[in-house]
């Protein structure tokens, strides 16, 4: 499956999250170790849903981006 994630960058480390996987997010220094540690957090979090018999979610989130013009 593929999930979209959400970077957040935060003036000391950056954090992620899947919107289509509510409670399943990775914080990290550098944006590497967060898309390392979401990728984890993905697989663990299916993996548990699992354990508890639970509907896995399918990938319904997109990302897209819009320029405007600066004001």
């Amino acid at each position: 499956m593929r999930y979209a994630i959400v970077l957040e960058r935060s003036p000391t480390s950056y954090g992620a999250y899947v919107p289509d996987l509510p409670g399943c997010v990775a914080a990290a220094k550098t944006r590497e170790e967060a898309l390392r540690l979401i990728r984890q957090a993905i697989e663990f979090h299916i993996e548990e849903m699992q354990a508890e018999g639970l509907p896995i979610p399918e990938p319904l989130s997109s990302a897209e981006y819009v320029e405007v013009a600066k004001v």
